[in-house]
């Protein structure tokens, strides 16, 4: 009687500890994402992984016009500005636990919409499916 209590403890512990996926977003309000065309992705200054570069490829593999660089402003006018947030953590190889995106006016740089993507060890992904994950909850609003 007591092996089977604690091996359902056992497994409770483990599926508790290991967390779920999740994926949140948020869009402003009279926003129309579909107008935006060009983008520019602005690299995160302690990124030395390349995401800025894994955003604007998945923005012009999605139709869009995208360039990133390492500065603040785009060298040209954009309609949207987009920032980013990655976390990585490490459980037997480094891997990206969490991703927060924001699409900014071009102009204002007020955020028109953002989504976070957070996939514990169990659960993760490739860099490159979080950028597509995030991305696509983003433009499906």
């Amino acid at each position: 009687m007591k092996r089977p209590l604690l091996a359902f403890a056992c497994l409770s512990l483990a599926l508790f500890g290991a967390g779920c996926a999740s994926t949140q977003s948020n869009l402003a309000p009279g926003t129309d994402l579909s107008e935006l065309q060009t983008f520019y992705v602005q690299k995160l200054p302690a990124d030395n992984r390349g995401v800025e570069r894994l955003i604007s490829d998945r923005l012009n593999t999605m139709g869009k016009e995208s360039t990133y660089g390492d500065g603040e402003n785009p060298p040209e006018p954009v309609d949207a500005k987009v920032t980013y947030q990655d976390r990585w953590t490490w459980d037997i190889t480094m891997y990206m636990i969490q991703l927060d995106v924001q699409i900014r006016d071009g102009e204002s740089n007020r955020v028109l919409a953002s989504a976070q993507s957070r996939r514990p060890s169990m659960q993760r992904r490739s860099p490159e499916g979080m950028v597509e994950e995030v991305l696509d909850e983003i433009f499906s609003q």
